[in-house]
């Protein structure tokens, strides 16, 4: 064999000590030739992408945006056990070279082989859906996209989309997303929910949305995936026990005579309309009330309301809710819990109908605060209460708050009665956003004892908010509104309108508590007393607004006994220029 000449091995040290570029390394085999180190999922854009997550092993998927992009969405929607997600960009410290051409499986090779940075973007642990919404990174990066169950096998759901708002693929929730109960029957329940904004701004012709309402005895379900799994694994569960009873002397040559004979039929696959039968829930198109009929009596059950894009086979999920329908033979009389806030409503169109309830106040004193509210509806409703045999008051519930001052008996009966319908109350409960159209009535109620008390809390000579046009900024508005003699808790909420708001009034219904409005809304709170109710006037200047923007702010009277009062509502517009 030949000795190298000194020049060549002077060559081959100057390699060996600089090492080969790294670009270089890979020319040495065809790119499609390659095998990936890692085993590589790409993840489409504009496509819902369905990923199983075995238990305690991470799945990763890549994708690249295009260089003209102007944001990216990211949609990851558990099944049902809780999932950790997180996103992250690796760059390139330089750039591979562009004499290769690398194949779309060797691409990920090439990044993981090179020197680089991986920037962490985003992180989500939990079981709702979680969406992140961002400025693409630089131009050389990969995005990765990992995702782990640590509690058991399970699937999610992924969305990409790239651009400046949001794809539309998945239904919108409104901002409140709870169902609510409006009633509950012996054998049924009544639901209500806010409509979605992918429903409201559609024409009434758009056959595309659904709401799907789900019934069942055990627990809320979270997504639809995680109902048609519970329900899978029960009918599953069934099947088996099922199985077990049938015992035969010969069960081998008994299952193999019948399967050549009467084999069972291959399923069918199910169409776009078909999607959601096995969830056996009622699919009633874009009505958002809805009444649930033959159901047990005495018995728990949760709701859940899905809204349904057909189109695009998505969903989100309301927050679901429970009740417990009324006993076969419960007693006439409903007790009422301390301090309950009650809705108490009537939907029987017959001349009159009737309620009543009992009262137990707690304490020697035997003192107690009935507070009533009408809120809309075409029946009118008189209340009388009773102690000891006697009628102590009777008198109409209309929308100013109703006080009724409870001392002298151990126990009390509240009788609400309807007397029939009239033209202006129904005029006035078709234009009250805040209640379903299909209510005769409905009485907003609440019943507390109240200790040491000698008499009715006191009430502001007036519940109009005052705002001072001097103090308003492009930023800050300056509100003043009426308190009372009693150290009492003001809590002010605030809510930009829009434009369809604006032209439609923007105030906030009567009935609509604290307790119906999200936290926020809440921009302050604060304790106020004055002994002189005439200077019993108290301020807030409320800040972080936007320039040229319209507000509506509400001020409730948050007391200890009764209802909260809330004060008219007061819409200021920020100024555009300051």
């Amino acid at each position: 064999m030949a000795l190298s000449s000194p020049s060549c091995l002077l060559g081959a040290a100057v390699l060996l000590s600089c090492g080969p570029w790294w670009p270089q390394a890979h020319s040495a085999i065809a790119p499609e030739n390659e095998v990936p180190l890692r085993s590589t999922t790409w993840l489409p854009e504009g496509k819902v992408t369905t990923v199983t997550l075995p238990k305690g092993r991470a799945r990763r998927l890549y994708f690249t945006l295009r260089k003209k992009a102007a944001a990216v969405w990211l949609t990851v929607s558990p099944c049902d056990p809780p999932i950790e997600w997180s996103l992250a960009a690796r760059t390139l410290k330089d750039k591979p070279l562009k004499s290769l051409q690398w194949s779309k499986k060797s691409v990920p090779e090439v990044w993981w082989r090179g020197p680089g940075t991986e920037e962490k973007i985003h992180s989500f642990t939990g079981n709702a859906v979680d969406t992140y919404m961002g400025p693409p990174s630089a131009q050389a990066a990969i995005y990765i996209l990992r995702l782990r169950s640590k509690e058991q096998n399970t699937e999610a759901t992924v969305f990409l989309h790239e651009g400046p708002g949001p794809s539309g693929t998945f239904p919108l929730l409104p901002a409140d997303p709870r169902v609510h109960t409006l009633g509950v029957g012996m054998t049924s329940v009544s639901l209500s929910w806010t409509p979605s904004a992918s429903l409201t701004g559609l024409p009434h012709t758009q056959k595309g949305y659904d709401y799907c309402v789900l019934v069942n005895a055990q627990h809320n379900y979270p997504s639809v995936c995680a109902a048609r799994q519970s329900i899978r694994k029960e009918t599953r569960q069934k099947q088996e026990m099922k199985d077990r009873r049938k015992v035969t002397p010969w069960p081998v040559l008994k299952d193999w005579w019948w399967r050549q004979w009467d084999s069972d039929p291959q399923p069918q696959t199910s169409s776009a309309t078909d999607d959601y039968a096995d969830l056996k829930c009622v699919c009633q198109g874009t009505e958002s009330v809805c009444t649930v009929s033959e159901l047990l009596p005495d018995t728990q059950y949760y709701f859940d309301v899905f809204v349904i894009d057909r189109l695009n086979r998505t969903s989100m999920s309301y927050t679901g809710t429970f009740a417990r329908t009324h006993e076969e033979a419960r007693p006439a009389v409903t007790p009422l819990r301390e301090g309950e806030l009650r809705w108490v409503t009537f939907r029987d169109k017959a001349s009159k109908s009737e309620q009543v309830f009992s009262f137990r106040p707690r304490g020697w004193q035997q003192s107690g605060l009935l507070t009533l509210q009408s809120c809309g509806g075409g029946q009118r409703v008189k209340v009388t209460v009773s102690g000891k045999g006697q009628v102590l008051t009777s008198q109409a519930v209309g929308r100013d708050l109703v006080q009724i001052w409870l001392q002298g008996s151990p126990s009390y009966l509240i009788h609400l009665e309807g007397e029939g319908t009239s033209s202006a109350q129904t005029q006035s409960a078709a234009t009250d956003p805040s209640l379903p159209q299909d209510l005769t009535a409905s009485i907003k109620m609440q019943t507390s004892s109240a200790y040491h008390r000698k008499a009715v809390p006191s009430l502001p000579s007036t519940l109009q908010i005052k705002s001072f046009n001097r103090l308003r900024s492009c930023s800050s508005v300056t509100l003043a509104w009426m308190g009372t003699e009693e150290r009492s808790l003001y809590c002010v909420y605030r809510r930009q309108l829009g434009a369809r708001e604006q032209e439609a009034g923007g105030a906030t219904a009567p009935c609509l508590g604290p307790e119906s409005r999200s936290d926020t809304e809440r921009v302050l709170c604060k304790y106020f007393q004055e002994l002189n109710p005439r200077r019993a006037v108290t301020t807030a200047v409320i800040e972080g607004l936007e320039p040229g923007m319209a507000y509506v702010f509400d001020v409730y009277l948050m007391r200890r006994w009764g209802i909260p009062i809330k004060y008219a509502s007061k819409i200021v517009r920020t100024r555009k220029e300051c």
